[in-house]
């Protein structure tokens, strides 16, 4: 690896190539750029926090795509590019906006110095897959000094690989997975004169849905951070990245359950399952706790559905994006929590949600949300961690409580939904097919035990075996069940 100096002549050599025409075709290195623009640009700008009349710094502004689009409602923006001739002909098309300064000044140059404090959103757009991994480090570390605590950051990459179809005798940018990204922002920290400290706290991470739907590519992925004080508290995203669903324990969940999937049964229950939903081309269906998205490729694949996940795990939308990459169906990923996402109503045909809202404390609320996102005719599929009726036992409590899990009784969640407004609720209670599918998994694992300690390790075997044996007594005792629930919106 060269320097970074290195790194930034080359980088400089590939735009002037590249800009040479200063077209909206050569700055996305797509032909069909025009088209995708009007789809994309529009996607972008609503995914942004709100910005009427704060301060915006546009870093990597180009030629002003979305430069006259954000100066209409900022009140003061600084739009920056490091190749002259592409930040004068921004200036040409928007210089009318007079809340606009345009400079030509590379981000990562010491000369480049803004206010600390100054801005309320930082916006780039294809920016930081030009940068050294070093580079962006260090451009991180800048953008929480110039940012004011609460504002945010909104930033698109690439990763994994190309999307446009542009010629390139070379092509020096880092398709990175979506993780080292989501590594140096959570990692970065600043600490103040006064002696306090801030980080970012993630916000949402997604995919770009104008290229999964005219694309069939997942790798267009932009994140929303927010500059918060340290102190604050992510605590329920924090433990299932930290603990539950750690990377290690998502591969052997899956080693388990079958690739593609963290939920009971793996394929064999989610084919018997979406069966019933009666699924037709071109419906849209959003999956609660998408986990890696075995279950959406099949939906997507199978009915021909456009399918949204959304996890509150960063890890497992890392693991989905990456079991995406070549498989060109239209499925997109959300990092999001589903008691604060909000989506119009009437958005999607179907609900799914396996083995999830046993996370959920207001179910009731959350029922609700369906309901309303749901169109009419819609129809809602769950399948859940339940209890029995009555006083748990002590153990089972201490289970619950240690998990931090909110379990009722089938007839109980079957009238909360009816409750919220569903009709036709099927609540069913599966506890002996949970068992049996308990009992294959164990035997599979212990059959593969050598393979299986090699591959992860005596701990990771030794968890898994006693923790599905333990399923097996509380389920056999009756106190643990599963229940799958189906309903309609009328």
């Amino acid at each position: 690896m060269g320097s970074q100096g290195d790194e930034r002549e080359v980088q400089k050599s590939f735009w002037i190539e590249h800009s040479a025409d200063l077209t909206v075709e050569a700055m996305m290195l797509d032909s069909k750029a025009a088209d995708l623009d009007k789809e994309e640009r529009p996607e972008v700008l609503s995914l942004l926090p709100p910005y009427q009349g704060k301060s915006v710094l546009e870093l990597g502004a180009g030629i002003g795509r979305f430069t006259g689009d954000l100066a209409k409602n900022a009140g003061q923006l600084v739009a920056i590019d490091f190749i002259d001739s592409v930040i004068r002909k921004n200036e040409a098309v928007n210089g009318h906006h007079n809340n606009v300064k345009f400079l030509c000044a590379d981000v990562t140059s010491p000369q480049l110095s803004l206010t600390e404090g100054s801005i309320d959103l930082i916006f780039s757009n294809w920016l930081l897959m030009y940068l050294s991994d070093k580079e962006v480090e260090k451009v991180a570390s800048r953008m929480i000094k110039w940012l004011k605590v609460g504002g945010y950051i909104f930033f698109r990459e690439s990763c994994f690989h190309q999307s446009g179809d542009s010629k390139r005798r070379y092509n020096p940018t880092h398709y990175r997975e979506p993780r080292f990204y989501t590594k140096v922002f959570k990692e970065c920290h600043l600490t103040d004169a006064s002696g306090s400290s801030f980080e970012f706290s993630l916000v949402s991470s997604k995919c770009i849905g104008a290229y999964v739907r005219n694309k069939k590519n997942q790798n267009q992925i932009c994140w929303i951070w927010q500059k918060v004080k340290s102190q604050e508290d992510k605590g329920f995203q924090r433990f299932l990245d930290n603990v539950q669903y750690k990377s290690s324990g998502i591969l052997r969940y899956e080693r388990v359950f079958g690739a593609g999937f963290v939920s009971t049964g793996g394929i064999e229950t989610t084919k018997e399952f979406v069966e019933k939903l009666e699924l037709k081309p071109g419906q849209k269906v959003l999956d609660v706790g998408c986990g890696i998205g075995g279950g959406d490729f099949y939906m997507a694949e199978k009915y021909e559905v456009e399918v949204l996940g959304i996890d509150l795990s960063v890890n497992m939308i890392s693991f989905a994006l990456e079991h995406a990459i070549g498989l060109k169906c239209p499925v997109e990923f959300e990092v999001a929590d589903c008691t604060t996402k909000e989506f119009p109503e009437s958005s999607f045909d179907v609900i799914y949600s396996r083995d999830t809202i046993l996370h959920i404390q207001d179910k009731p609320a959350l029922f609700r949300s369906f309901f309303k996102w749901l169109k009419p005719g819609g129809k809602i599929l769950i399948s859940d961690y339940c209890r029995s009726p009555g006083t748990p036992s002590l153990e089972f409590a201490a289970y619950i409580k240690q998990r931090g899990y909110d379990l009722h009784d089938v007839k109980a969640y079957g009238q909360m939904l009816r409750d919220a407004g569903f009709k036709e609720v099927v609540a069913e209670d599966r506890t002996d097919q949970f068992m049996k599918v308990l009992r294959r998994e164990l035997d599979a694992v212990e059959k593969e035990k050598e393979a299986f300690i090699s591959d992860f390790s005596q701990q990771d075997y030794d968890d898994i075996v006693s923790g599905w044996k333990a399923k097996l007594v509380r389920s056999s005792s009756g106190e643990q069940r599963w229940g799958l629930f189906i309903a309609k919106k009328n």
